[in-house]
């Protein structure tokens, strides 16, 4: 295997906050239903001249049978399944206060600093990575800086479902660089916010939840289990087939365009599968064989969850076989797509069984296209 300075960083902890509140499949569906039979019912003349579609109904076999999802955690359930409503209501935060995302990042992190038998002295730096942020300015990061009582700095990064990845890849080269010794990166993801709970085709799509990982030099590091970080490596290849158009231009728009359904998570899915598994399951099998490590020798593969058909496929096409349960370990049917936290939550559940020196790929994909690899080697103090 090539020998190379990132054997220089370990994963010392990991932390994942889960919100109490949980949707099941059912509820949604009835939920979604109710909500259609309302704007059907609102819009009949339209849709019996055949100006307008009628809403269909979505159900639990749809679901499971798309994704295999079964449930999801949210940080406000109420607001959700009100046909009404259709998105979490949360109660506005003075300026004063901790924000949303702060609050759910400073809970991981204090799990990770637990786990890694650290203190929040012992940090230099926070990176919020994650799909949306709760606002533009200033850093989420900063302020989870602050709430945490870290000296040192902190700044803010998205590049979607990679998010987690390419701030593990980022936080590595500045260890190994010498400009930090401990970084964490969290990721608090409120995907209901950005979800459009009114579209059929991906209203069962995401969860919340947040997750953190300490990395340090391994010099440094005093937990008993560690990762080393073997390799990262990062692609990008631009697309419109994942896309939210909300920003700070919003009200900039032409009226009537500001509420548009691009405002929201939108996607097409055929293409997205069609294109991402290739691109997904090369850049692994390149990336392994750059640093001269046989895909049998790899324990473990921690994918992103977004969907099981997908992520069986690209383990088919890694491993060249089905993968074994405990090979590709699957936690979306519980937590959904949680964007770039799915595949830390997949690593921090299921890691610990692993004997001492074995490897495995944390590996996360998404709009972009974005993919982002970090291989690890256990590490038994």
């Amino acid at each position: 295997m090539k020998e190379n300075l990132m054997s220089q960083v370990v994963i010392s902890g990991t932390g994942v906050f889960t919100p109490q509140e949980v949707i099941s499949n059912a509820e949604l569906v009835t939920s979604f239903n109710a909500y259609a039979d309302l704007q059907n019912e609102k819009y009949v003349d339209e849709i019996a001249e055949g100006s307008r579609q009628a809403i269909a109904h979505s159900s639990e076999e749809f679901i499971f049978k798309a994704s295999g999802i079964e449930q999801r955690h949210v940080l406000n359930k109420s607001g959700v399944l009100d046909p009404k409503i259709m998105h979490p209501v949360f109660p506005k935060r003075q300026d004063g206060e901790l924000s949303l995302m702060a609050e759910m990042a400073v809970k991981a992190c204090n799990i990770a600093l637990e786990q890694a038998e650290r203190a929040a002295t012992d940090i230099d730096a926070v990176i919020v990575a994650a799909s949306n942020h709760e606002r533009a300015y200033p850093a989420v990061a900063i302020e989870v800086q602050q709430a945490l009582g870290v000296e040192g700095f902190g700044f803010d990064m998205n590049v979607a479902c990679s998010s987690a990845t390419f701030g593990i890849q980022a936080a590595t080269d500045m260890i190994r660089s010498g400009s930090a010794r401990a970084i964490l990166v969290v990721n608090p993801e409120i995907c209901s916010g950005h979800l459009e709970w009114r579209d059929r085709d991906c209203h069962f799509i995401f969860g919340d939840v947040c997750t953190a990982v300490l990395l340090e030099q391994k010099n440094l590091a005093i937990a008993t289990d560690q990762f080393e970080i073997v390799s990262t490596k990062c692609l990008t290849k631009y697309s419109n087939n994942i896309r939210n158009n909300h920003g700070f231009l919003r009200r900039s728009l032409p009226a009537g365009l500001s509420d548009q359904r691009d405002m929201q998570f939108m996607q097409e899915g055929r293409k997205v599968f069609k294109e991402v598994v290739p691109t997904v399951a090369n850049l692994i099998l390149e990336h392994l064989g750059e640093e001269n490590i046989d895909v049998a020798d790899i324990s473990r593969m921690w994918l992103h969850q977004a969907n099981k058909a997908m992520n069986d496929l690209i383990g088919r096409k890694v491993l060249g076989r089905v993968p074994e349960p405990d090979e590709q370990p699957n936690i979306l049917q519980k937590y959904a797509n949680t964007s770039s936290a799915g595949s830390i939550i997949a690593f921090s559940q299921n890691s610990n069984d692993l004997a001492d020196g074995s490897l495995g790929i944390i590996c996360s994909f998404g709009a972009g296209y974005s993919v982002g690899n970090v291989i690890v080697r256990k590490r038994i103090l």
